[in-house]
């Protein structure tokens, strides 16, 4: 067994450390000691020493009531790992564009919200376009359901209740037990539809990244009178086999294969 201070432990403490930022990340808020060390298993007293090592680096801040949250010095990371993911993703959302005609998207959940973190677009002159890092709720985008639908009941009622349901169209989902059955229905089918819930005669289709290394889902959007009930069912096969490809991508450079 490795000793105090041997590569062995210093490789623990790094995979402990990470796994309490994860805990950050998961909790969209901040979080105590108490809450950290019962989320975690892992004793008060590492957890203090690490979660002072991480304030000390400026990845973790410590407020009132000796509560901590994720720390300024990690947006520099997240804005050149969501860089790096959009431009992996970019040949697979080309390909989607070359089969549909339609815009495609990569999207990501951080925190409550759904970010963008690329975008093909379509081939028409009529088409859709959403800037990557343009930030929306999940309650209303066909990329934001079918990532709520891969997570526990009580995690997206808490995301919900800190985001709100802001009613964008007539169309929004507004109740959450509502949207909880709806997710229901996603996870069993396999994709999520946007019905013009964000906007007005836009209709969407996504698809969660299985097993990717971050919670990612991709889509194709387009004009409600082209995506039609045929259109839909041409995409969804392929939109899912190149959302499984896409992982499987990430997961090749996360193993550095």
């Amino acid at each position: 067994m490795p000793q105090k201070g041997t590569s062995g432990d210093s490789v623990q403490s790094l995979e402990r450390a990470f796994e309490l930022l994860e805990l950050l990340t998961d909790s969209g808020g901040a979080m105590g000691l108490s809450q950290l060390s019962s989320s975690s298993g892992l004793p008060l007293t590492t957890i203090h020493r690490l979660m002072g090592t991480l304030v000390h680096m400026g990845y973790v801040r410590r407020g009132g009531s000796r509560r901590y949250a994720l720390g300024p010095r990690l947006i520099r990371l997240g804005e050149t790992a969501s860089q790096m993911l959009g431009s992996w993703a970019k040949p697979h959302l080309a390909e989607l564009v070359e089969l549909t005609g339609e815009t495609s998207n990569l999207a990501m959940l951080e925190g409550d919200n759904v970010v963008y973190l690329a975008q093909m677009p379509g081939l028409h002159a009529m088409r859709m376009f959403t800037e990557p890092g343009r930030r929306l709720d999940p309650h209303c985008t066909a990329v934001g359901k079918v990532m709520l639908a891969q997570l526990p009941e009580a995690q997206v009622r808490d995301i919900l209740q800190r985001n709100g349901m802001t009613e964008r169209t007539a169309n929004t989902i507004t109740d959450p037990d509502l949207l909880i059955a709806h997710l229901g229905v996603i996870r069993h089918q396999g994709y999520a539809l946007d019905e013009g819930e964000q906007e007005v005669g836009v209709r969407c289709v996504a698809a969660a990244l299985p097993d990717a290394p971050t919670m990612a889902a991709i889509s194709v959007s387009g004009p409600q009178a082209r995506m039609t009930e045929a259109a839909l069912k041409a995409t969804v096969p392929a939109l899912q086999r190149v959302a499984a490809e896409l992982s499987k991508d990430f997961n090749a450079e996360e193993n550095g294969s």
